[in-house]
């Protein structure tokens, strides 16, 4: 046997011993279960965050200081989040377990957050993200 093939045994082994390792299996496992137990708390929340009125009061009241701004308020879901951008800023309005949060993001770096209420008026959320 030659040398590369010893060493290519040797490296598949220490994987296989790897893959087999019980403390390993055991957080994947755990920090699944985690994953998964806070997306069930926020899932009410979720459905909330898309179906409420309050979300498309607030895009609208988004779209028209936008407009007179004359700036271009963008905005997606990513998966249950809403995202929106203007003005090289971003507001996330996230899901969680304790309610929405908004985050704002300037730079790649979450400088702000903010418990939302969604029986309270959209415009001043609205407000506080867009006029600096």
């Amino acid at each position: 046997m030659s040398y590369l093939d010893n060493l290519e045994n040797n490296l598949k082994a220490l994987e296989s011993r790897e893959e087999r390792d019980p403390d390993k299996i055991k957080r994947e496992l755990d920090a699944k279960a985690a994953e998964r137990a806070a997306a069930l708390q926020a899932a009410p929340h979720a459905e909330a965050l898309k179906t409420s009125p309050y979300t498309q009061k607030f895009l609208s009241a988004c779209r028209t200081i936008g407009h007179g701004q004359r700036t271009f308020v963008d905005f997606r879901w990513s998966g249950t989040t809403l995202v929106l951008e203007a003005k090289g800023r971003r507001l996330e309005l996230r899901p969680e377990a304790e309610g929405i949060q908004a985050v704002w993001v300037e730079g790649g770096a979450e400088i702000r957050t903010e418990l939302v209420d969604l029986s309270t008026d959209p415009q001043d959320l609205a407000q506080k993200w867009l006029v600096v």
